[in-house]
């Protein structure tokens, strides 16, 4: 087994350092989302999720794109306010809410943070993992971390949950109600997750209480909008631009963000750190949020996806737009 680094050690205030940067004029922006919109729309490859009837059967042609800044300025085009249910894109912010209440070096040795570079619904990743640990953004790490969400009955914990999520929103979420049932009745592959948890000492509250609230927070209704907000105030050090409301500390979301980056996209997410340099998260149910450190966070939504589970049209639109707003946090130029 491999050894843990050491416990990171505090940090004053004024040694927290960041990198900084700012998005092109307004104008700009608009116009390249509604060109990104314009140029990827009509494109069918692809296909809806087959894990979950409800899923399944959900109009292929919605395509939104959305840009929330930090400074709380929203930049829309497309079917940006059109419902959908978050699946897994939920991950990096239940993420951040335990990294609040448990500490970043806990997740690490009780979740693990290691890419799999296998399907996001592996069982071998688990089997094989070292201590059996994954990583939160695919299934089964993030089953553990929800069970590590504050609480001691499981509506507890739901509640925590929901109020957390709608304050990186800014608005009040809800259940989608019919997703919640069919994702319930057919969730057999994360059924065998958690009991294969459970059996190695991996998951840490009631086996299937703790799958009925992973159940409840991918189903959980959002836009587009929404997914853009929720990535700003990763961008802007945890706190909401719009609402200006602190969600989590700034620290946690450098760690949450470094997740994503090397598992946001599951097996392809090396590929698309390449292409657009960018901590993302992608779900089944067509949404993919991208995050900009410092700048702001780039949301889409269209169903069809690609063979690993991600948003065909939304990645098309990520990086294109990850180029021409000089978003990409690799990119530089030489000093003057």
């Amino acid at each position: 087994m491999a050894v843990l680094p050491p416990k990171d050690p505090e940090m004053a205030a004024d040694d927290f350092v960041v990198s900084t940067g700012k998005l092109p004029p307004t104008e700009r922006i608009q116009e390249l989302i509604s060109d990104a919109y314009e140029r990827f729309r009509h494109n069918d490859d692809g296909e809806n999720a087959p894990q979950y009837p409800a899923l399944t059967n959900a109009p292929r042609n919605h395509f939104g794109i959305c840009i929330a800044s930090v400074r709380g300025l929203v930049y829309a085009a497309g079917d940006a306010d059109v419902p959908f249910t978050l699946m897994s894109v939920a991950k990096p912010f239940v993420l951040a809410l335990v990294c609040q209440e448990i500490g970043v070096d806990q997740v690490r040795r009780r979740i693990g943070v290691n890419s799999t570079g296998l399907p996001f619904n592996s069982l071998a990743a688990v089997e094989n993992g070292d201590g059996h640990r994954t990583n939160p953004m695919v299934n089964s790490g993030a089953i553990a971390t929800t069970s590590l969400v504050p609480g001691d009955t499981l509506e507890a914990k739901w509640t925590f949950l929901l109020d957390g999520m709608s304050r990186f929103a800014g608005r009040r979420l809800a259940l989608n109600e019919a997703v919640y049932a069919s994702a319930s009745a057919t969730n057999h592959r994360n059924q065998s997750i958690v009991h294969l948890l459970h059996d190695l000492d991996r998951v840490y509250f009631e086996p299937k209480a703790a799958l009925d609230l992973y159940t409840r927070q991918c189903s959980l209704e959002v836009s587009t909008r929404d997914l853009a907000v929720m990535g700003a105030t990763l961008a802007n050090g945890g706190v909401n631009p719009v609402t200006g409301e602190r969600v989590v500390q700034a620290r946690l979301c450098q760690r949450v963000l470094a997740v994503m980056a090397t598992a946001g996209m599951y097996e392809t997410s090396g590929d698309w750190l390449y292409d657009t340099g960018l901590p993302a998260k992608s779900g089944i149910g067509g949404g993919i949020i991208t995050v900009a450190p410092g700048k702001g966070g780039l949301g889409t939504f269209a169903p069809p996806l690609d063979e690993a589970g991600n948003s065909v049209k939304g990645q098309m639109a990520a990086r294109y737009l990850s180029t021409r707003l000089g978003l990409n946090i690799f990119a530089s130029k030489p000093a003057k």
